[in-house]
């Protein structure tokens, strides 16, 4: 018997989502992002569903120990880089591609000298201002690294887009210009392209695209969504209802009364809240489906409970199910009511929540 919470994830739709990438890219590599556990979806098991993809990305280095530990053979990049000696020597023992975008990670490269040699990407920092080497730093950068015997030639070079969300946005032209003019003069193969990259910016694509939220099926969009982008959604979020009740005019539903009965109201009380990662600030009129129809949310999201105003199906009862978003709710909708993006929502969800797989593959 399923719990009053769970997540279905639909396995097949991770590989349509990597023909959808290969279509909009078909000439560059695919490295497949997978940080996050997995954006909440469970790391090995997405890993398990990407057998054609080029490599895997991790922002850590235990993610990718993970990984390479339970026998996957593709590149993992950890895209964090590393911090001291004893994270190089997991690296090099495990081989598993960095990212390099300060000058101490090359001291370090440089004190350490081993028998082992590792793939290094060189990180450009054109305007996202977090990790990577500024135009002024990267000639130095890149001429220690060809000279260090512990890195392999020749050195990969990547970026990361601050602004491609926004496709009236001209920030993300100005750092592939930028990118252009730092690199052009070193051989060794790019990346720039995220999922907005991939599906927004053409420009952008290169040796390498790093396909992140769309590999799950969601938009990086927000004025669209994935199903529009021609994605399938791998999570969707179901409970049931656990009651029903009935209000008069002017009582109220929930902490802090914020939602006041305005006519004689039936509602439901659904098994799902905070607790279960179902978003905290999702307002009153947050579409929800109970057998398959939207009913507005009403009151406010509790930890294990939400309600919702049954007035358009009076036949609806305790056990009946609830979808909270999935192919027929998209999650960027739920987002969007909660002031909140898909991400947070795909990797908050709580240990509580069982995953079902759903494989049309197995019978």
């Amino acid at each position: 018997m399923l719990p009053a919470a769970y997540a279905v994830l639909n396995l097949e739709a991770v590989q349509h989502n990597l023909a959808k990438v290969r279509q909009y890219a078909p000439q560059a590599k695919v490295m497949a992002i997978m940080k996050a556990n997995a954006y909440g979806h469970g790391l090995l098991r997405i890993a398990e569903q990407l057998p054609n993809a080029d490599a895997f990305a991790v922002a850590r280095l235990d993610e990718g120990i993970i990984l390479r530990k339970a026998g996957f053979t593709q590149r993992i990049v950890i895209l964090g880089g590393f911090t001291c000696k004893e994270e190089l020597d997991q690296l090099l023992l495990l081989d598993l591609d960095v990212v390099i975008h300060n000058f101490d990670q090359i001291l370090i490269l440089n004190n350490n000298i081993v028998q082992r040699s590792l793939n290094v990407w060189l990180k450009c920092d054109t305007g996202m201002n977090r990790l990577g080497f500024k135009s002024t730093e990267i000639n130095k950068a890149y001429q220690l690294l060809t000279t260090c015997p512990m890195v392999r030639q020749p050195i990969n070079l990547m970026t990361h887009l601050a602004n491609a969300d926004n496709r009236e946005d001209d920030k993300t032209l100005k750092q592939i210009r930028t990118f252009k003019q730092m690199t052009g003069h070193f051989s060794g193969e790019c990346s720039i392209a995220n999922s907005a990259g991939i599906l927004g910016w053409h420009e952008s694509l290169t040796n390498w695209v790093r396909p992140g939220i769309m590999l799950y099926g969601i938009s990086p969009f927000s004025e669209l969504t994935g199903h529009q982008l021609g994605l399938r959604p791998v999570m969707s979020l179901h409970s049931r209802l656990i009651a029903t009740k009935n209000l008069e005019k002017g009582e109220t539903v929930g902490y802090a009364s914020r939602w006041i009965c305005e006519t004689p109201t039936r509602f439901g009380v659904v098994a799902i809240g905070y607790g279960d990662g179902y978003p905290r600030y999702a307002k009153t009129g947050t579409p929800v489906l109970v057998n398959g129809q939207r009913v507005p949310l009403i009151g406010r999201v509790s930890m294990d409970m939400i309600t919702v105003d049954l007035a358009s199906q009076p036949q609806a009862k305790a056990g009946d199910p609830v979808e909270l978003w999935g192919n027929e709710l998209p999650v960027e909708e739920i987002a969007n009511c909660a002031d909140t993006i898909p991400y947070t929502l795909l990797c908050g969800i709580t240990q509580r929540v069982q995953i079902v797989e759903q494989n049309p593959l197995i019978v």
